[in-house]
């Protein structure tokens, strides 16, 4: 993988446009994180995990401010004073330090709080931020779906965009255009090097509006860490919206997220691992892409059948929920929302039977790119390295390389040959050029001593 009952309901947007009191529309977007809870209750958590969490806390960091503890659990000052009181009473803590405001407090742990806290560790090593409770964060990937009515659609505009300097054919662009508006998997498929792989990725980009996203979730007395800062990048753009003071800091503001999985996928990591030392469960890459886009490369070449994993994420994205087990232990059932999009270079049929091909929605063919895209692509290339894109050079690398060796113009090509000409420059100490003899020299490189032919014919298709 390259490279996340509540009684206090989600603030969240229904859509781009928030209701204003007047029953008219504003363009001033509703916020997106949940509001802050201001009692344990409104956590959704119980207040026997509450009082473990502080103590556990407490008991890493020793003699700990209060507003230390507030960042470390993401829980409001009402909330911790709420259960630090609670537990002043019992005298498992006490204050060590005081200063001249009532926030300027230190607080640490009693000998009776120190056993306290030898005995939640022995439940659960757990210590971090305050989790979610499974309800919540179901509700939140809910109205975050891209499948959901008031979620944003693409536009021809916006997708060609984003593709412009694909070389993409329009005919293809409005399969993937379809594929996105369905809303239903897709499946690219073509010769390696075709750039299905590159193509998969870029469609994140489509999605620009921000989510939110838990650092922890609680299902069934035990802790999901579901925040990745690999995966869960801060939003391009900020955003007008409440103050952050009123928002629920167990959530953070991400982009929707680009899980890519390739040949390493197997069996095991299709459910939570443990993970002893932190005392978390780790989720599988394909719930860590929640709302976000789910890339499965290379399909046919996992060290699972494919038909397997297919049937798997298939059957959970209609049910909305994947059932996870953990080794040795229970099953639990989480919610499951992403964009799949399955990549290979296997012919479809060959890879899966066909009622699991019936249930992919869109099934597109990226072939080899049209002379002048490929043109194109080689001219980007070139200016992306500052090399001067040579016109007849790109008349050899196409008319005496590509069509005497039969080699089809693949969208890999153009990166992967100027990339060559510069490691060579580089190595010898000189400036990159793109002409027939350093064309040459990187096609050999790239396909082997006796694919590249001399560059005898140049001078006359100038």
């Amino acid at each position: 993988m390259e490279v996340l009952s509540a009684p206090l309901l989600p603030a969240v947007s229904e859509g781009p446009l928030a209701a204003a009191p007047g029953g008219g529309l504003t363009e001033e977007p509703a916020p997106i994180l949940p509001r802050q809870p201001r009692t344990v209750r409104d956590t959704g958590l119980d207040p026997r995990f509450a009082t473990a969490l502080l103590i556990k806390t407490l008991h890493a960091g020793g003699k700990t401010a209060l507003s230390v503890l507030t960042g470390r659990l993401r829980l409001s000052i009402s909330v911790v004073r709420e259960v630090l009181q609670q537990l002043v009473a019992e005298q498992q803590i006490e204050v060590a330090w005081c200063g001249d405001s009532d926030i300027d407090v230190h607080y640490q742990l009693t000998a009776f709080g120190q056993r306290a806290a030898a005995d939640y560790l022995a439940e659960s090593r757990y210590v971090g931020p305050a989790p979610v409770t499974l309800a919540a964060y179901r509700a939140l990937v809910e109205s975050q779906s891209l499948r959901h009515p008031a979620a944003p659609r693409v536009t021809p505009a916006e997708l060609q965009a984003v593709l412009a300097e694909d070389g993409i054919e329009p005919s293809v662009r409005e399969l993937i255009g379809a594929a996105l508006h369905s809303n239903r998997p897709m499946m690219l498929y073509g010769p390696s090097g075709s750039g299905k792989t590159t193509l998969a990725r870029k469609l994140v980009q489509l999605r620009q509006e921000p989510i939110a996203v838990p650092y922890a979730v609680l299902v069934n007395h035990e802790v999901v860490q579901l925040y990745d800062p690999a995966l869960h990048a801060a939003p391009l753009q900020s955003r007008m919206m409440e103050e952050r003071r009123s928002c629920d800091t167990r959530w953070a503001l991400c982009q929707r997220p680009l899980v890519h999985v390739g040949a390493e996928l197997a069996r095991d990591t299709l459910d939570l691992r443990a993970e002893a030392a932190s005392g978390v469960l780790r989720p599988p890459p394909h719930l860590l892409a929640n709302n976000g886009l789910l890339v499965l490369d290379d399909l046919g070449r996992q060290r699972v059948p494919a038909a397997e994993v297919l049937h798997r994420w298939l059957g959970a994205l209609e049910r909305g929920v994947d059932h996870v087990a953990v080794p040795g232990g229970a099953s639990h059932a989480l919610p499951f929302d992403v964009s799949l999009v399955l990549a290979t270079s296997l012919a479809p049929e060959s890879v899966l039977d066909e009622s699991c091909l019936r249930r992919i929605g869109y099934r597109i063919a990226v072939g080899p790119l049209p002379e002048p895209a490929y043109r194109a692509l080689v001219r980007r290339q070139c200016r992306l390295r500052g090399i001067d894109p040579d016109e007849g050079t790109i008349d050899y690398l196409i008319n005496e390389l590509h069509r005497r060796t039969r080699r089809p113009l693949l969208a890999a090509w153009p990166h992967e040959l100027l990339g060559r000409i510069a490691d060579f420059a580089g190595f010898a100490g000189r400036e990159p050029r793109f002409d027939a003899d350093s064309v040459a020299q990187a096609w050999s490189s790239l396909f082997g001593a006796r694919a590249a032919l001399e560059p005898s014919n140049l001078g006359e298709m100038r």
